[in-house]
């Protein structure tokens, strides 16, 4: 016999979407902190190679991130089912998985930091300091992604303010030790990259005892269990979609970015400029995602269409209204926030040429968002792969169609990229919805 329908709230939604958009609003202060310390060093090249080093981990760990996302979408599942056993395994499980990829990443740094290093093509001196900054921080690599499982599984079982905890814990301690590193005791470079790996250190060791309370202080778990073929097979196919279309994320990322430096340094600038309007928008948006994440994947484990089909739906009004506010933000308050944040003249008025396209942004863009949730919650994960696939050759099909208008043509094709991720995926949704509840209906 069928459970009765359950009502998605607008309340439960915001109990895991604002934790997580605070979460996300607190990440950046890492950076903002690591840069004001060794800025204050008075030498460009160490600032350069600590910028250049946080783009190339921030890119790679999104590169494994699925750890995250999968622990997240099978423990929602298994919460929804009733299946309390599991959700320890799905924890240990995926530390596993993120303990053998950082150790992977630890084992392979030379090549690694030799082929991102030159793909980023700094000037000697930046190299040189990235290349020191990489060497340190590489080994926080097992500690960052089994952190991402653990705010995975948190969400999964709908504890986003303990999640919110961990990571607030992480960014603080951060902050703290690279203030006392660098400036206190004239670490330098090597301050911060330890600094970064005391906190990660930090965050785990708080996140593992408040897994050890909620599973009543047992996390072991079966040996056999933990290598069912099944269970591998399912979390592994998962996992490497996952992968695969993240990977086709960054790649459209990078192509921008790239595109954009082979205009000129004013048009990189400006598009530097613009895109942190694009990162603002998206910590509110990702916070709503989290919420399709684990609302959505809660219901494909009870069976519960009615409640899968509300959870959408909340996610998708509420993601469009914070669009639409953000997207009036940027058109009255844009051309401020310009000055603000850059005094060069020709970077102001670039900026401002490409600002339509940026108001424009989360509009698209919010469909995207809202749609990987709840993709990711159902594990969708083959069919989220090939649309992503399918949008990033819309973007390149676009950029080329329009190369010629310059970065004109290069913000048409972000747009071109966002509607096509949110468009494809709103279209493939009652097909996938019908097959996921099949047998319930």
């Amino acid at each position: 016999m069928l459970a009765p329908p359950t009502r998605v709230t607008t309340a439960r939604v915001f109990s895991i979407a604002g934790p997580a958009m605070i979460a996300n609003l607190t990440t950046p202060l890492i950076g903002i902190v690591s840069t004001a310390a060794v800025g204050r060093l008075g030498d460009a090249a160490m600032l350069g190679g600590v910028a250049m080093a946080s783009f190339m981990f921030d890119c790679l760990f999104w590169l494994f991130a699925f750890v995250r996302m999968g622990t997240l979408a099978f423990t929602a599942q298994s919460l929804g089912a009733g299946e309390t056993d599991k959700l320890r395994l799905h924890l240990m499980r995926a530390l596993a998985v993120a303990g053998a990829i950082g150790a992977g990443l630890i084992a392979l740094q030379i090549p690694l930091a030799a082929i991102l290093l030159g793909a980023m093509g700094g000037s000697e001196g930046v190299t040189g300091a990235a290349r020191a900054y990489f060497s340190i921080r590489i080994w926080s690599a097992p500690l960052a992604l089994a952190n991402y499982v653990i705010l995975g599984w948190l969400i999964g079982l709908a504890r986003a303010r303990l999640a919110l905890a961990v990571q607030v814990a992480i960014n603080l301690v951060n902050m703290a030790t690279t203030t006392v590193l660098v400036l206190g005791l004239g670490a330098g470079i090597a301050g911060a990259a330890v600094a970064t790996i005391i906190a990660e250190a930090t965050g785990l060791l708080i996140g593992l005892i408040i897994a050890l309370r909620l599973s009543k202080g047992r996390l072991t778990v079966p040996y056999a269990a933990l290598l069912d073929r099944a269970a591998l097979r399912r979390m592994f196919a998962v996992n490497r979609d996952i992968m695969i279309r993240t990977a086709a994320l960054i790649a459209a990322f990078l192509f921008f970015v790239a595109q954009g430096a082979r205009a000129g340094d004013v048009t990189l600038a400006a598009n530097a400029v613009l895109n942190n309007f694009l990162l603002a928008s998206a910590f509110f948006l990702d916070g709503l995602a989290n919420a399709a994440e684990q609302l959505c994947g809660q219901a494909v484990g009870a069976r519960d269409r009615h409640a899968f089909a509300g959870a959408t739906g909340l996610v998708v009004a509420w993601g469009f209204g914070f669009a639409l506010l953000v997207a009036a933000c940027i058109a009255l308050f844009g051309p401020a926030l310009i000055d603000v944040m850059t005094a060069s003249g020709d970077v102001r008025a670039a900026a401002r040429n490409y600002l339509p396209f940026v108001a424009l942004s989360p509009l698209l863009s919010v469909f995207a968002f809202a749609f990987d949730g709840v993709y990711i919650g159902a594990t969708w994960a083959r069919d989220m792969r090939n649309l992503m696939l399918a949008s990033l050759a819309i973007f390149f099909t676009t950029w080329f169609a329009l190369r010629s208008f310059g970065n004109y043509g290069l913000w048409a094709a972000q747009l071109a990229h966002y509607a096509a991720r949110g468009g494809l995926q709103a279209a493939r949704y009652p097909q996938l919805l019908k097959a996921t509840f099949r047998e319930a209906s």
